[in-house]
């Protein structure tokens, strides 16, 4: 077999997933003749295809036209070592409270723990449970596991996914949690960098390199002075200088500013609004799906300290398939191997009430009636809210939820009929007014990957104007902005890449909307009503609204629900125990 052209993709332990372009021995397969071979491989040769260097020997290029006598030509697409998070601070202590859950008292009755919602917070929930020894029992409304996590395949085989989704090197306790599940290997590690388009050069990019040799914060001081493409020396200066109150005044200072706008904040820390333009639009939508002038600077300032204080903070890593089955499976494996139970398609209709205001039992869309020791609803806050029994209501810790009410997206996914060769193997912001960040699966991805063909998977955001629009002209509008990010390669009406399907995933309320004055509102884990816990990246964890805040949010609820065993041992008892009566 005479081959022509050969793409692999190397994934972290080394084993190579290899498709072959061309084979002009046999007309079986697609056979463009030699001379076409030769003039795509001469447009490719070393430039920047895939986020890789793709070489070609001049000599082989001179004698191939006309020629039969060939060599293989490799794309190599090769994930980074995963970066050394065990010795960071947050990553001990979230180590520490995974530890103290397999190492606290073994119960001398395990409780029920009936938990509404499969998705990250409620699998970490019941996963950290179990490993306390106790019962979970986690139900799930969908037929798939992973909430804004999950991803559905298709007719051909192809998955598409709730969103698209990245996990830092500061997310300790989400690292954690594949450590100990023995997954580290399906986090596909990328080079340590923050990849911008230029809207004002279509077709470019603006990095952010991170050296490895500098420790933080000196990493990211160099990386973003050496970027002069997007804010000049005086912008830099005059950020910095708009910083300095936010370093010196630590976390304090970081919450004194939920109450105002990124917006607001540059504004009256004298920062010139193109650095919001040229920074934060992009760096605000990927947060929270909205603009500046919406979120809460409590949250970009947040984010900056974990990015920025962390050495491997802003690293980035993609999952190497499909979140259901790569990430969510083996933590319902991981429960059921210690006797708790994951149950789909089992809708929460109502929660039931004792006459003293506590959970009597929990009512099904099906109409079945489950019980437990204990009960965690584990859903979006917006379901959550429409759960409430009346007589809660009224109380401060559920009327405060009022305020915080999901964010709209859109989630885009677009198969071409092509390689595109503008891209990278990486995650990219597209500051685009309508697209938020995309990648090329086709490559970021080993389950996705593919040589001849890219998969864009893209954030649509802000949503709110769109969700209620069709689905071809959120594509219609997609492509226009394409066009301006591939302008040699993709035209809006399709005269150059065309589509060959597509899949567009709506979510009309999505994570909380972390505007100002939201930080108050969110609810602890534990609520006022005996036997009752919420999980979920709105309730209080320091991760906002994020994976690495869901599965903290889980710990966290599994922690008080251990904490307080004692008191719901006694209360499960008192339940069971048959009523006296006098004769």
């Amino acid at each position: 077999m005479n081959v022509i052209g050969s793409f692999s993709c190397v994934s972290l332990n080394g084993a190579i997933q290899r498709r072959y372009a061309w084979d002009v021995s046999t007309s079986q397969r697609a056979n463009p003749n030699i001379d076409s071979a030769h003039d795509n491989l001469q447009s490719f040769r070393s430039s920047d295809f895939t986020g890789c260097r793709l070489r070609v020997q001049s000599s082989w290029l001179r004698r191939s036209r006309g020629g039969r006598n060939v060599f293989p030509l490799q794309v190599v697409c090769m994930d980074y070592p995963r970066p050394e998070l065990e010795n960071t601070i947050n990553f001990l202590e979230a180590a520490q409270l995974s530890a103290s859950f397999r190492s606290c008292p073994r119960p001398n009755k395990p409780l029920q723990i009936v938990i509404a919602g499969a998705g990250l917070a409620g699998l970490s929930t019941a996963k950290y449970l179990a490993d306390a020894g106790h019962k979970p029992i986690l139900l799930e409304a969908r037929d798939v596991l992973g909430g804004k996590v999950a991803a559905w395949k298709d007719q051909d085989g192809d998955w598409y996914e709730t969103g698209l989704h990245i996990f830092f090197g500061a997310y300790p306790n989400m690292q954690n949690l594949f450590g100990e599940l023995g997954i580290n290997d399906r986090l596909q590690w990328k080079e340590h960098s923050m990849i911008f388009a230029m809207p004002n050069k279509p077709g470019e990019f603006s990095r952010f390199d991170f050296p490895e040799v500098l420790p933080a914060p000196l990493n990211g001081i160099w990386a973003i002075l050496k970027n002069n493409e997007m804010l000049t020396w005086p912008e830099k200066v005059q950020f910095a200088i708009g910083l300095l109150p936010a370093m010196a005044g630590g976390q304090a200072y970081v919450e004194a500013q939920d109450g105002l706008t990124v917006s607001e904040w540059m504004k009256r820390q004298g920062v010139p609004k193109r650095v919001s333009d040229e920074v934060f639009i992009a760096m605000s939508k990927a947060l929270n799906f909205i603009n500046p002038d919406e979120l809460s600077m409590q949250c970009i300032l947040i984010a900056l300290n974990r990015f920025l204080q962390e050495k491997h903070g802003s690293k980035m890593a993609f999952l190497d398939g499909n979140p259901p089955e790569r990430l969510c499976m083996p933590i319902v494996n991981h429960i059921e191997s210690l006797g708790g139970e994951v149950r789909l398609n089992s809708r929460l209709k109502t929660i039931e009430l004792n006459s003293d205001g506590t959970v009597k039992h929990l009512v099904l869309g099906d109409g079945n009636i489950i019980t437990g020791d204990v009960y965690v609803v584990a859903t979006p806050v917006d379901i959550l809210k429409l759960l409430l029994p009346q007589e809660w209501k009224e109380v401060s810790y559920f009327n405060k939820l009022e305020k915080l009410v999901g964010v709209p997206v859109i989630n885009v996914h677009i198969w071409f009929d092509r390689k595109l060769k503008n891209t990278y193997d990486h995650l990219l912001f597209s500051r685009s007014s309508l697209l938020s960040v995309y990648a090329d699966m086709s490559v970021t991805c080993k389950e996705y990957y593919d040589p001849n063909r890219s998969m864009l998977e893209l954030v649509f955001a802000p949503a709110a104007e769109w969700i209620s629009r069709s689905d071809s002209e959120i594509i219609d509008a997609t492509m226009q902005e394409l066009a301006k990010l591939f302008p040699d390669e993709i035209a809006a009406d399709q005269s150059k890449a065309k589509i060959l399907k597509y899949h567009i995933v709506k979510t009309p309320r999505s994570v909380y909307k972390t505007v100002p004055n939201c930080e108050p509102c969110r609810p602890s884990q534990r609520s006022p009503i005996e036997g009752f816990y919420l999980a979920g990246d709105y309730t209080k964890q320091k991760y906002l609204a994020s994976m690495e805040g869901a599965v903290l949010s889980g710990k966290l609820c599994a922690q008080a629900i251990v904490q307080d065993y004692d008191l719901l041992a006694s209360r499960a008892q008192k339940r069971e125990e048959p009523e006296m009566s006098i004769v």
